[in-house]
């Protein structure tokens, strides 16, 4: 969580900052600071707020000349949102500022050992960084204080550092926290993020963990324990025009509409010189070796896997568990033989899945990496990776990554299912994935139809419920979750048998129950699951294929073959969210207390 960026040498700093942080958003928006020096006239400023950028604008002269600076915006882990425990922060004597995303396990225990006399200014945990600096500054060169510094941190970091008596330096680190180098002209960049940067340059450099880097605007020097370290910088196709809105009103609309064309594209990158489904035979032969899946995921990604494990287990017969990350992590589960691990996330950053993965590590276990970002740490980190190509995602409510991983998971489930199984080999995958894409089309363009469900059904109401079965029930959670993360309304996904069991409790009049009805093995049974609501008061709302819709079906689309009506289901429950959050008035494309890129446990 929490967006980082800092500049030297460009004397458009301020704007540099601005926009960057601006890109960044997504990543926190309780409050947001900025410094700023001018190292010819030696003027220096330091605004923090609450609350957007848009507010640190308002409290910043437009004009202010500098070529140093430092900016971020917050998530709060250890304090609340508010103007003092805003970054930057800055060293007593004024002397060191700097900005820090992750979170500082053992703070309290280095702010007794080390800082019982200094005041401290806000309950942040990452106030003690800049202040043990300080002190250690005082008999170090500013380089190896901060190396004492880092190496007593225990959690997770990426900071950008300044020493106001050495002005014409910029010092940053990272540890278990996204953080890389932009390279400019008589200028350079460190942010979290690339699309921060991407309107001044393409060219850049990861910083591995554990990594210092010292900026000035004509040099850039990586050192690790064992010294000076020499690493290729990459080039970033991605234009920039594609981190913007255009013609939408919301980013939130736009990944949804971006769907259809996204799967085309995806078909494209994963066919072979002879126009077949296919992916890296290395990773294939991971597959060929495993004797159990195991899916580790977090939020919108781990729904992703509870439909990749039906299609998985039905077309390459490989037993798969799902597992959520932060749980997996502290209580494992018994591993089999010979398994192997796919950890799916948007970002590739994901701080639950980064720790799973390095429990994982420890015993040499064969890792994949499931993920929309080529340069991620997960990608790196593990033995092989299937790319989304999603393109970026920018809404903090995943809407076309959702699907990008869908796309990718049953792309696996032909391929590896296919070497040994006919039920795979009959599957043309390819056809009807193109398929989907055009019907996905037909349900953007009745998305009327779904404001007015959402005008007549959930505007009023404080809770609702999605019940589905099979792959319908994993839509209904997330289609859940994503009502109720932008919407704020208070909405639960269910096995439809499992709602007499306890949950049909809440049910009072005109509560709002979406049944997810795509399956005609358990139409009936799901249909019945509604009458029981429905005679309990609550409000039944039908979303379905043409082949299992009852004659009270509200929302009824085209046939597809059935293990791919996630991907319409989905989209349909996408709007419901969106345009719940737009008439209610809410910022449908940064919802409250939540951030696009967890980077903390």
């Amino acid at each position: 969580m929490c967006g980082i960026i800092g500049t030297i040498g460009n004397n458009n700093t301020l704007e540099i900052l601005l926009n960057g942080l601006e890109k960044l958003e997504y990543r926190g928006y309780d409050s947001a600071g900025i410094y700023l020096n001018n190292t010819k006239t030696k003027d220096e400023i330091l605004k923090k707020v609450t609350g957007r950028i848009a507010n640190l604008r308002k409290v910043l002269p437009n004009d202010y000349i500098a070529d140093l600076g430092i900016g971020h915006t917050r998530w709060a882990t250890h304090g609340s949102p508010s103007a003092e425990n805003a970054h930057p922060h800055i060293s007593n004597n004024g002397r060191f500022i700097l900005v820090h995303n992750g979170v500082i396990n053992n703070y309290h225990e280095l702010r007794s050992a080390y800082l019982s006399d200094v005041d401290f200014k806000s309950d942040t945990d990452s106030e003690v960084i800049v202040h043990l600096i300080n002190k250690f500054a005082n008999n170090l060169p500013t380089k190896e204080a901060i190396k004492k510094t880092l190496a007593l941190l225990e959690g997770s970091y990426a900071v950008c550092i300044i020493d106001n008596l050495d002005p014409f330096t910029l010092y940053a680190a990272k540890l278990n926290s996204p953080l890389i180098i932009g390279h400019g002209k008589n200028a350079n960049y460190v942010s979290s993020d690339a699309l921060a940067l991407l309107n001044l340059t393409n060219t850049f450099t990861e910083i591995m963990d554990g990594e210092l880097v010292t900026l000035t605007k004509n040099k850039i020097v990586i050192e690790n324990k064992n010294g000076i370290v020499k690493r290729t910088p990459y080039i970033n196709n991605n234009n920039v025009h594609s981190f913007e809105k255009g013609q939408y009103d919301h980013f939130m609309l736009k990944e949804i509409e971006e769907q259809p064309s996204m799967i085309k594209n995806i078909i494209q990158h994963y066919l072979d010189e002879n126009g077949n489904l296919t992916i890296n035979s290395s990773i294939i032969e991971q597959f060929l070796k495993c004797d159990r899946l195991y899916i580790i995921a977090c939020g919108t990604s781990y729904h992703a896997g509870l439909i990749g494990k039906i299609w998985l287990e039905k077309y390459t017969k490989i037993p798969v568990e799902v597992h959520l990350a932060s749980e997996f992590t502290y209580f494992p589960p018994l591993i089999s033989n010979n398994p192997l691990f796919l950890f799916i996330s948007q970002s590739g950053e994901t701080a639950d899945s980064r720790q799973a993965l390095k429990l994982i590590k420890q015993y040499n276990y064969n890792t994949i990496a499931l993920t929309n970002v080529d340069s991620s740490t997960l990608v790196r980190e593990t033995d092989g990776a299937l790319l989304l190509h999603a393109g970026p995602e920018i809404a903090v409510a995943s809407t076309k990554a959702y699907s990008a991983q869908l796309t990718v998971l049953a792309i696996l489930a032909k391929v590896i299912g296919e070497i040994h199984h006919d039920l795979a080999k009959n599957w043309n995958l390819k056809e009807e994935l193109i398929k989907v894409s055009n019907h996905l089309q037909q349900c953007i363009n009745d998305k009327e139809q779904y404001l007015n469900i959402v005008q007549n059904n959930l505007l009023s109401s404080k809770n609702a419920f999605f019940l589905g079965r099979g792959t319908d029930y994993a839509v209904a959670l997330e289609a859940a979750l994503k009502l109720k993360e932008i919407s704020y309304i208070q909405a639960e996904g269910y096995a439809a048998g499992e709602l007499k069991h306890g949950p049909i409790a809440l049910i009072e009049e005109n509560t709002p129950v979406f049944l997810i009805n795509t399956n005609l093995q358990t139409r009936n049974h799901l249909l019945s699951n509604g009458k029981e609501v429905a005679c309990r008061g609550g409000k039944i709302i039908e979303i379905a294929s043409t082949s299992c819709a009852s004659s009270n079906a509200q929302i009824v689309f085209n046939d597809i073959h059935e293990d791919l009506t996630p991907f319409l289901t989905i989209i349909i429950c996408q709007y419901l969210s969106y345009f719940a959050a737009l008439k209610k008035g809410f910022d449908v494309d940064k919802p409250r207390n939540l951030a696009k890129s967890v980077t903390v446990e």
